[in-house]
C-alpha cells in the first residue's frame, strides 16, 4: 500500500509541474520498456518462442517481437494519440489487443529539468521509432546479452530522446534472481544519458571496432581492414553494438551496409549523442527520423564516442565503399 501511494504522489507532482510533452513521453517510454522486459523474460521462460521466418537473409520474428510491440504501441497510442509511432512488426499495432496500458511515469525521468528548447514540443513534431526486440536472431540463439528493446523519440526528424533496455542484463550473475535482471539506459540530447551503466575509459594503445556477427559483406570487411583495428568485436543487435561504444568496450561501431533500419538506430543514437558521441551513415550524413523518412539506413552506420573520433573513422572509409551504389544515402 505504501508503495502505491508513493508512486501516485510522484506522478501527481510531476503532472502538476507541467514539464511538457517530451518529458512525459520519455518517462512513459522508460516505464513501458521496463514492463516490456518483464514480458519478454516471461516468454523466454515459457520456452515457446513462436518463431516465424519473415523472408530474406536471417530475418525472423518471435512471439516476443509481436507481444512487446503490441504492449508498447497500445500504451503509447492510448496516452499520446497525436504522436506518430512507427514499429518494426507489421500488423502488431496494439489497437485490437487486450494489453494493459501502463500509465505510470518513471520518476528518474520526471525528476530532471529538461532543456527549455525541448519544452512545449507539439505532438505533430514528434515521431517514435520502436524496435520491440532488437537482436531477434540472438534471442533465438540464446545470446541474451545482445538483445535490446529500443524506443527512440525524434523531434523534427532528429533523434532527441531514447530508451535502450537490456531485458536479460545480469542473467549470468548467479547472485541475481530473474526479477532482478534487466536495465534501462536512457538519454536526452542536451540533458545527458542516465541509467545503471559506466563509461569505461577506452584503451589508448589499441583500436577496437565493433561490427556485425552475422551480416558481414565486402564493404564491411573493406572498411574494417582500412581502419586497421587491433581487436574486432562481432556482436548482434544494433542497439547492443552502440552500447559497446557507449560503455567503452569499443572505439567505433562500423557497419558499411544498408541492413539496419530507423527503429534500430533512433534510440541508441539519442543516448550516444546525449553523452557527447556521434552516429551518422558511412558518408557522415546525419540520420533523418521524421515520419516520411526512408526506413532503411541505406548509407550504413558509423557510431563513435566523440565527433573527433567520428571524423577519423569517416576519413578512413575506403573510396570504393563510398562509391558503391548500394551504399548511398
Amino acid at each position: 500500500m505504501l508503495r502505491v501511494t508513493k508512486t501516485v504522489t510522484l506522478r501527481t507532482l510531476s503532472r502538476t509541474q507541467n514539464p511538457g510533452l517530451l518529458q512525459d513521453l520519455t518517462a512513459s517510454c522508460v516505464t513501458v520498456a521496463d514492463e516490456s522486459a518483464v514480458l519478454i523474460r516471461k516468454i523466454f521462460k515459457n520456452g515457446d518462442l513462436g518463431v516465424i521466418d519473415k523472408g530474406g537473409l536471417k530475418n525472423f520474428q518471435t512471439e516476443g517481437d509481436r507481444a512487446v510491440q503490441r504492449l508498447i504501441l497500445k500504451t503509447l497510442k492510448t496516452k499520446y494519440p497525436q504522436v506518430t509511432i512507427i514499429g518494426e512488426e507489421d500488423g502488431d499495432d496494439g489497437e485490437a489487443g487486450d494489453e494493459k496500458v501502463f500509465d505510470a511515469l518513471a520518476p528518474e525521468v520526471m525528476d530532471k529539468k529538461f532543456p527549455e528548447d525541448l519544452q512545449n514540443v507539439a505532438p505533430e513534431r514528434i515521431c517514435i521509432w520502436v524496435d520491440p526486440l532488437d537482436g531477434t536472431m540472438e534471442f533465438i540463439d540464446r545470446m541474451l546479452h545482445h538483445v535490446t528493446i529500443l524506443i527512440g523519440i525524434a523531434v523534427d526528424g532528429k533523434a532527441i530522446s531514447g530508451v535502450v533496455n537490456q531485458p536479460f542484463f545480469g542473467f549470468d550473475d548467479e547472485s541475481k534472481k530473474p526479477d532482478q535482471w534487466g536495465r534501462s539506459i536512457w538519454g536526452v540530447v542536451g540533458l545527458g544519458s542516465f541509467g545503471p551503466f559506466e563509461q569505461k575509459p577506452l584503451p589508448k594503445d589499441k583500436k577496437i571496432i565493433c561490427t556485425t556477427r552475422s551480416h558481414a559483406s565486402h564493404d564491411v570487411n573493406a572498411c574494417i581492414e582500412a581502419m586497421k583495428p587491433d581487436e574486432i568485436l562481432r556482436q548482434g543487435g544494433a542497439g547492443n553494438k552502440v552500447l559497446r561504444v557507449i560503455e567503452g568496450d569499443a572505439h567505433a561501431y562500423v557497419f558499411a551496409s544498408p541492413g539496419t533500419k530507423k527503429w534500430d538506430t533512433c534510440a541508441p543514437e539519442a543516448v550516444l549523442v546525449a553523452m557527447g558521441g556521434a552516429l551518422t551513415d558511412m558518408h557522415g550524413n546525419v540520420m533523418a527520423y521524421d515520419k516520411n523518412a526512408k526506413v532503411p539506413n541505406s548509407g550504413g552506420v558509423l557510431a563513435t564516442i566523440s565527433p573527433d573520433t567520428q571524423k577519423w573513422y569517416l576519413e578512413h572509409v575506403p573510396q570504393t565503399v563510398r562509391d558503391n551504389p548500394q551504399l548511398q544515402p
